[in-house]
């Protein structure tokens, strides 16, 4: 029979585990500092989520805005045809009315999306009160340095 050795008998695996914890939690402990940013490869849940709407968006940008040129050169007659009620042409249409509205729309969606995971990360946009001269002390210092004459 073949001797035992520690590593056989040992409970413990080399299993990676996430702790127990959820993707906000583990999104909480994350020190930016030290995490290498990588498009390719994103370290953090969040920057997945949020890459993932990035590259999607990109992705029906191109198709909205190459789309109607690549059709143009690829079928010449069906493009420059005439449409039947506003008489313009196809590609004139694509390009100038849907390419401009494409964009409009993916950044609401963006926007809303962005939100989204905002909420699921307990992420929270900070407003930033503009400071009046009604709160600023009247012994207080300028900025370079110098007093109030």
């Amino acid at each position: 029979m073949p001797e035992k050795t520690n590593h056989d008998t040992d409970d413990s695996r080399d299993i990676a585990t996430d702790g127990g914890l959820s993707d906000v939690e583990r999104e909480q402990q994350i020190d930016y500092m030290d995490v290498e940013i990588n498009l390719l490869k994103p370290a953090t849940p969040f920057m997945r989520d949020h890459l993932r709407i990035i590259w999607t968006g990109f992705a029906i940008w191109v198709l909205t805005t190459f789309a109607p040129i690549t059709a143009t050169r690829l079928a010449p007659d069906l493009m420059t045809s005439q449409m039947p009620l506003i008489g313009f042409p196809l590609h004139y249409f694509l390009l100038a009315i849907v390419g401009p509205g494409a964009a409009l729309v993916l950044s609401v969606w963006y926007a809303r999306k962005r939100d989204q995971i905002d909420d699921k990360y307990g992420i929270e946009q900070g407003v930033v009160e503009p400071e009046t001269t009604d709160s600023v002390p009247d012994d207080a210092a300028a900025t370079d340095g110098g007093v109030e004459e």
